[in-house]
């Protein structure tokens, strides 16, 4: 089983952007949490990270046919991205949503997720462990198929 994990907009910043809200730890970190996990689980993982909402959708649409889900923590573009809705779609993956902050108990306009319709499920708050809990969410969805 593969499973790719696409982070948008400024998560190359974590550890330094907005600790308070984000954690200390970096997305490298969280990288190595993840592929230890993995590991165990005897699940392979693939991690890109993009500033670029087009690139996501790009390598959303190269996933089919390559990985058997994808865990994407879509960051701003989670609230304006139709792009993204349309290519996550598209390509009939199924797709775990996640966010490192509870973004229901944040600004109002985070509250709505353009993509989440669209996802399998969202995981939302739980830190660094919204990354691990997106990996065994995608390998539940993949053993339930």
């Amino acid at each position: 089983m593969k499973i790719l994990f696409l982070n948008g907009p400024n998560l190359n910043l974590l550890g330094t952007r907005q600790p308070e809200v984000y954690g200390p730890t970096t997305l490298p970190m969280i990288e190595a949490s993840v592929r230890q996990r993995a590991a165990v689980l005897g699940v392979e993982v693939e991690f890109l990270q993009s500033n670029f909402e087009g690139q996501l959708v790009t390598w959303i649409q190269e996933a089919r046919g390559q990985f058997d889900a994808i865990a994407l923590n879509a960051a701003a573009y989670t609230h304006t991205s139709i792009a993204l809705r349309d290519a996550i779609s598209a390509v009939e993956l199924p797709v775990i949503e996640l966010h490192l902050s509870n973004i229901h108990a944040r600004e109002s306009f985070r509250h709505t997720s353009v993509i989440a319709p669209v996802c399998r499920g969202q995981i939302s708050g739980f830190g660094v462990g919204s990354y691990i809990l997106a990996l065994e969410a995608a390998v539940i969805v993949k053993q339930l198929a």
